[in-house]
């Protein structure tokens, strides 16, 4: 049982909103925001939470957990403040706009015995659970690489590039699959539609266990795209999370390790078997973000998607740009 403040209630602060109120272990509710109008809007929707302009009034509160849905050039005084108020906080992705801003916040929740949460949305996600189940299982043999793209044809953020609004969803999936780090991460971006906001970038990373991945991100595309392929040496998986049912297969495909001598014989090596669709639960991400913070404020643990988490992704977020500013070099970890 907790008392959250949702601190920012523009963009996506109203479904933190809807899914902390929905829960019983959310004793009582409070939205901060310096717009009257979104304040008013939200009282409307949600009349039982308590509506303030005032932060310090947040920081000085009883509540137990504050929730930071702000652009993320404020997450750090904000999210500092809040930890110095031994608040348990949930910042927004990425966590911060730097590796050292990260690290601070990381090494200050340690000093305060306050938790760090960051809303790495999609770990939550049923889809990518049970990939992350599938992997460790072994099923799928040794990993060999992995390629994802989230591309669409949208309006680019203002001062913001296309790698930090779009990448930290597949940077922390991947990094959760894989249960580690890129030891090296090298990309090539351009700024097409704003000069200096890049628009579309290809980000390339390397691994201590020897998996590659690849991932492009655009807001110049013309579909839109949120698909991850995974290559084993046994078998491998194609998430496409815009599929309405089988948002998973599993194909038992591959190759054979036996030299072919004739072309019937390089058939016969190449392996295909049964595309599998497993059955998904049909949770909703935001939904199971909201119980584990609520579950982590109440415990005092650390959370599946905790700091160190969001410190990871942010030291890729900022490698990748390191590499395009430098012709895409890549930059080691």
């Amino acid at each position: 049982m907790a008392k959250i403040a949702i601190v920012g209630a523009g963009f996506w602060g109203p479904n933190l909103v809807r899914a902390f109120a929905a829960q019983r272990a959310t004793t009582e509710l409070t939205v901060c925001d310096s717009d009257s109008a979104r304040l008013e809007w939200i009282g409307s929707r949600f009349p039982r939470a308590k509506l303030t302009a005032n932060f310090d009034a947040v920081l000085n509160s009883d509540v137990d957990g504050i929730v930071v849905a702000t652009p993320v050039t404020t997450h750090y005084d904000l999210a500092r403040k809040a930890l110095d108020a031994g608040k348990h906080i949930l910042v927004e992705k990425p966590l911060t706009a730097s590796v050292e801003e990260a690290r601070r916040l990381v090494d200050l929740a340690e000093r305060k015995g306050r938790q760090i949460m960051v809303g790495h949305t999609l770990e939550y996600s049923p889809p990518v659970t049970k990939i992350g189940e599938i992997i460790r299982s072994g099923e799928l043999g040794q990993i060999f690489f992995m390629s994802s793209q989230r591309v669409n044809l949208g309006v680019s953020r203002p001062n913001t590039s296309v790698v930090w609004e779009l990448a930290p969803h597949d940077f922390s999936i991947l990094f959760n699959w894989l249960d580690e780090a890129p030891i090296t991460v090298s990309a090539i971006g351009k700024d097409y539609s704003k000069r200096g906001v890049t628009d579309v970038a290809f980000i390339s990373m390397e691994f201590a266990s020897g998996v590659v991945a690849h991932l492009e991100v655009s807001w110049l595309a013309p579909s839109k795209l949120r698909r991850t392929t995974i290559v084993g040496d046994k078998k491998m998986i194609v998430f496409d999370d815009l599929e309405a049912t089988e948002k998973v297969r599993i194909y038992d495909r591959g190759n054979d390790p036996k030299e072919a001598e004739s072309f019937g014989e390089f058939q016969m090596a190449q392996r295909t078997g049964d595309i599998i669709s497993p059955r998904l639960a049909t949770d909703e991400p935001i939904v199971l973000q909201a119980l584990e913070f609520l579950r982590t404020v109440d415990e005092n643990k650390h959370p599946r998607t905790d700091g160190r988490n969001g410190l990871r992704v942010v030291e890729a977020l900022a490698a990748a740009t390191h590499s395009m500013s430098e012709g895409g070099i890549p930059v080691r970890l």
